[in-house]
């Protein structure tokens, strides 16, 4: 029971923690926000964790992890890689909130800290890695050219979501996300063989 308990308290916190570096990022979540968030104890956190960075870490793991449940859904689905890399553009998000992850790297303080920086470089480098292999499969099966660039195009697949968060934040409009991954399926459309 006690373990059961703990395992809560831990998991609280890593949730807390998680959901308030993506609303106000590193440098603005204290310890003490974590907490009264989690409803944990004040030394619960120092119980689990080494200090407020070492819960951040765990927190964008946790993250992180969540995201790539729902990308590996989107990109299982459909038939083609087009599709499938159609369906990842359509994922359901909001927009106006930003990306759990990508959001983190706009923080001073974890792009200055490898550690702090590891969980969100390892999750866009899988991230890359997975939609460039849709694309070769696509390349393989003969729906896409031959000399498609699958390395460049998940960049630009990924750099369209990023960057349209960024333009639905600024200009406070959904639909602007909505026009960049629109484009983005547009321009892959273009590598069919």
């Amino acid at each position: 029971m006690y373990s059961r308990v703990m395992k809560a308290t831990k998991d609280h916190l890593v949730e807390a923690a998680a959901e308030l570096l993506w609303e106000r990022g590193y440098a603005a979540t204290s310890p003490a926000m974590i907490q009264k968030r989690s409803h944990a104890g004040q030394g619960s956190m120092y119980h689990h964790f080494s200090g407020k960075a070492d819960l951040a870490v765990t927190a964008m793991r946790h993250s992180a992890g969540q995201l790539r449940l729902a990308t590996e859904t989107a990109l299982d689905s459909g038939t083609t890689a087009l599709e499938r890399v159609g369906a990842y553009l359509d994922m359901e998000r909001n927009p106006l909130a930003g990306c759990r992850v990508g959001r983190l790297v706009q923080d001073p303080d974890v792009v200055a800290d490898d550690r702090l920086r590891a969980p969100v470089e390892e999750f866009f480098t899988w991230l890359q890695q997975r939609i460039a292999d849709v694309l070769a499969e696509g390349v393989r099966s003969g729906e896409l050219r031959p000399d498609t660039d699958v390395a460049a195009m998940a960049s630009l697949v990924i750099a369209t979501v990023q960057g349209g968060y960024v333009l639905a934040r600024a200009q406070q409009d959904q639909a602007a996300f909505r026009r960049a991954t629109q484009a983005a399926k547009s321009a892959l459309v273009h590598l069919r063989a």
